[in-house]
């Protein structure tokens, strides 16, 4: 009986969300920053965005019309965020760091070889919050694509008591979007070359954070300090 009520709420809850959040998010004014860095990416066959933990919620809606292969935790409860990929337009491919990374990370590889983008977390589905894991660039440097950073903020929102402190835009706040320079990774990089990579992203992301951030007078959203790479 509890399966049957898990299936049930999976095809339910989800559709709930998603109707939820494209009258929630839409009363939402956004403002971006750097076009021209999505435009350059528009243009390559496929992308990986990368950006932090903290902000997917919004993201699945933003992204909506760039459909792309997102990394979603294999366990059960991971089924919910599974379905709202779906429902926004996404491939959901399952896995983490912890379960079935490896072979989630070949799927992903193989899907934006396909031509299609791919979505993944930089740091991971349990962090430490804000510090990149080097999951991205071997995504990337397999796959040919280029990594465009994506950090947003929004002037007024909810952080959830999770260790990334998850957030959500209230209605009609102010959301600050903003993309970065793509970066290219080369094939066939050593270990020395990942970390070297990782550690590139890692600030990136953290500096377009701060400035994300900024624009709404805050210098977090967690209150907590940009960690040093």
């Amino acid at each position: 009986m509890a399966d049957f009520w898990y299936r049930i709420s999976v095809r339910v809850v989800p559709r709930i969300f998603v109707g939820l959040t494209k009258v929630w998010f839409g009363t939402c004014r956004v403002r971006v920053t750097g076009t021209e860095h999505l435009e350059k990416c528009a243009a390559a066959r496929a992308a990986v965005a990368v950006f932090w933990h903290y902000s997917f919620a919004y993201l699945f809606y933003y992204l909506r019309k760039f459909p792309a292969a997102a990394m979603v935790s294999a366990s059960r409860d991971g089924e919910y965020i599974a379905e709202v990929a779906r429902l926004m337009g996404h491939i959901p491919v399952r896995g983490s760091s912890n379960r079935f990374g490896i072979r989630a990370l070949r799927a992903l590889i193989a899907e934006v070889q396909r031509g299609h983008n791919a979505a993944i977390v930089a740091d991971g589905s349990q962090g430490p919050a804000r510090k990149a894991q080097a999951g991205c660039i071997l995504v990337a440097s397999k796959s040919g694509a280029p990594i465009l950073p994506i950090v947003w903020s929004a002037s007024r929102y909810f952080a959830f008591k999770s260790w990334d402190r998850t957030v959500v835009p209230l209605p009609f706040s102010t959301i600050f979007v903003r993309y970065g320079e793509p970066v290219s990774i080369p094939a066939d990089i050593n270990g020395e070359q990942v970390e070297e990579y990782r550690q590139m992203l890692e600030k990136q992301l953290n500096d377009l954070y701060d400035l994300a951030w900024g624009e709404t007078g805050q210098h977090s959203h967690d209150g907590k300090e940009t960690p040093s790479s």
